[in-house]
């Protein structure tokens, strides 16, 4: 598929401030899964420097620095050309040792995964009682549990929009039983974590209706397969990723994954942001 993506996101404030450093995360990906053919950003106010870095998990990062004048709007437009390939998300040989739950990593590879395969703090008991629960029923096959984890957190859960926020806590999400698409995600990081496997967290765009008038930032999770390398599972959808899906960044934590994060100052100043999102596709 061949995409042209037009993202606006435009934060208003209640008075001039000086705005600070600015992280974007708003390239997309171009790796195995979709190339990127054209990049384009625009930032009002003119930033008075940009600065482009890669981080750990090899994702674009623009960094950009702005003049000292007062401003009540910072406006942030990037148009992105791009082309996906993997139509069918099940076409790898895992490796003959990551079949079963649960996985024995080589210890080499261990090493390299393991800040994927621990979070940051103690593992959520209603995570690891889901993980326990699903490797019984998948009778400890690992596409089995992938593709049960991916369903139950669809059919049990109701999708409610929460434009900004951190993502919610995996035990708070599932006992109510409602979230957004980034707490359904962690959700699914955590449960795969609990079982041994390696996840982390993905931010983009996911096609949905292109006829539409309007699209959303989308949220889901990827796990490693050994032989397969990083596989896409949307829990909001209950699908796995394929060509319809389009990657900003990844990170093992979702706060590494905002799409913006910046400041200013008067830290009193109150802040509003919203954006807008226009779709082209071609077979």
């Amino acid at each position: 598929m061949r995409y042209s993506i037009t993202h606006t996101t435009t934060y208003r404030y209640s008075e001039p401030v000086l705005l600070q450093a600015h992280t974007l995360r708003l390239c997309p990906r171009s790796d195995s899964w979709q190339t990127l053919d054209d990049f384009q950003l625009r930032i009002t106010p003119a930033p008075l420097q940009t600065s482009d870095y890669t981080d750990l998990d090899g994702n674009r990062l623009i960094k950009v620095w702005f003049d000292p004048q007062p401003s009540d709007r910072l406006e942030i437009v990037t148009n992105s050309q791009l082309t996906t390939h993997q139509a069918n998300p099940f076409s790898y040989l895992a490796e003959p040792y990551a079949i079963n739950l649960p996985i024995d990593y080589p210890s080499s590879l261990a090493t390299q995964l393991q800040s994927y395969l621990r979070p940051s703090i103690a593992i959520d008991p209603v995570a690891m009682e889901i993980a326990q629960d699903l490797t019984v029923e998948a009778e400890d096959n690992v596409a089995k549990f992938l593709m049960l984890l991916n369903r139950k957190i669809n059919t049990h859960c109701q999708y409610a929009m929460r434009e900004t926020g951190r993502s919610l806590p995996p035990g708070f999400t599932w006992r109510s039983r409602t979230g957004t698409c980034r707490d359904f995600s962690l959700l699914f990081m955590e449960v795969c974590r609990a079982a041994g496997l390696s996840a982390r967290f993905v931010s983009g765009y996911q096609e949905g209706d292109v006829a539409a008038g309007e699209h959303y930032l989308h949220a889901w999770a990827e796990v490693y397969l050994p032989g397969a390398g990083w596989r896409g599972y949307d829990p909001t959808l209950g699908v796995v990723v394929s060509d319809r899906h389009i990657a900003l960044v990844s990170s093992v934590e979702a706060s590494y994954a905002a799409p913006v994060s910046g400041g200013f100052r008067p830290v009193m100043a109150r802040s509003t942001m919203d954006y807008q999102l226009k779709f082209e596709s071609h077979d």
